[in-house]
């Protein structure tokens, strides 16, 4: 399905950029048409060709990126991963890392000019490590955020499976906000009120329910199986441990203090991957929301010139 886009997407991003000190860059909508005729869809910053790629969690899309991109400064690509955001569901509603990962091989192919500094939150960072395990010759470095094959999933998925199980449509946005701000998710209630503005679009009948494919199949394998559902936000319990360790560009891991991967999580990560950096900063999951200014500096530094 392709969801139509709004053109008020960008009304925040003045008071954003103002609030943090910086230029407005020009920023712009991309689309393309994959070779199987879903449409992929993502924010460009700046004039220059891109030299950094942000991939959003499940369940968010682009513009979860928009205060770190700001801040960061750089040429930047946010891409809405196949189901989220502006991008076409798809049929399989396979949403795992690697197809996700070819389609933004693709997408690199046509809007960069240049091997990518490859920033994943979530499920985009196990995306990211697919795509540079499976494409080296796209990538510069990967920095993975909040995310590891092996996280346990009784502990911060487990309030992302709260998060999602239904119901699928609401009578307000601001009830979507309050559900984001009991379980932990987004920062400020100003911030989250934007995230759930960008994230949700109104039915015909006036109901408000989620843009992303994810949100409906978990809340419909949740109802129907119960809460350990494979189907469920088990994306995030995909074994990608094979793919970490095939990642040849240097490989940084960025571990949020009340996020999702755990000091037992963050041992295991260096004892199978000791090449990996990793770095701990005080922020929630989505760290891009909670800390992105910390995080924006850290792709900086990581960033090639």
């Amino acid at each position: 399905m392709l969801v139509a886009i709004d053109n008020s997407e960008f009304r925040y991003l003045p008071a954003q950029a103002e609030a943090l000190g910086v230029p407005l860059p020009p920023v712009t909508r991309q689309e393309l048409t994959l070779p199987d005729g879903r449409s992929l869809s993502a924010l460009r910053f700046g004039d220059e060709p891109p030299r950094v790629t942000l991939l959003h969690g499940a369940g968010l899309n682009a513009h979860t990126w928009d205060t770190t991109a700001l801040a960061l400064g750089l040429p930047v690509l946010a891409i809405d991963l196949a189901g989220h955001g502006d991008s076409s569901w798809r049929d399989d509603a396979d949403y795992t890392a690697h197809p996700l990962a070819e389609d933004v091989a693709v997408a690199l192919g046509t809007w960069t000019q240049r091997p990518q500094l490859l920033v994943g939150q979530s499920l985009g960072g196990l995306t990211a490590a697919a795509l540079a395990s499976a494409h080296p010759d796209l990538v510069s470095g990967v920095v993975i955020v909040d995310i590891t094959p092996g996280i346990d999933p009784s502990a911060g998925p487990a309030a992302l499976r709260q998060f999602y199980e239904g119901p699928t449509d609401f009578a307000t946005r601001d009830e979507l906000v309050d559900k984001a701000i009991a379980l932990g998710f987004g920062g400020s209630r100003p911030d989250t009120e934007r995230g759930v503005f960008l994230n949700t679009r109104v039915r015909t009948d006036g109901r408000v329910e989620w843009k992303h494919h994810f949100a409906h199949l978990a809340a419909a394998a949740l109802a129907a199986h119960g809460p350990d559902s494979a189907a469920s936000p088990g994306l995030l319990r995909e074994t990608g441990w094979d793919d970490l360790a095939g990642v040849r560009a240097p490989l940084t891991v960025v571990r949020a203090t009340r996020g999702f991967v755990s000091e037992q999580d963050a041992a295991d990560l260096q004892r199978r991957i000791p090449a990996a950096r990793l770095i701990t900063v005080d922020a929630t999951h989505n760290v891009q929301e909670t800390a992105p200014a910390e995080l924006a500096a850290l792709i900086a530094a990581t960033a090639p010139r």
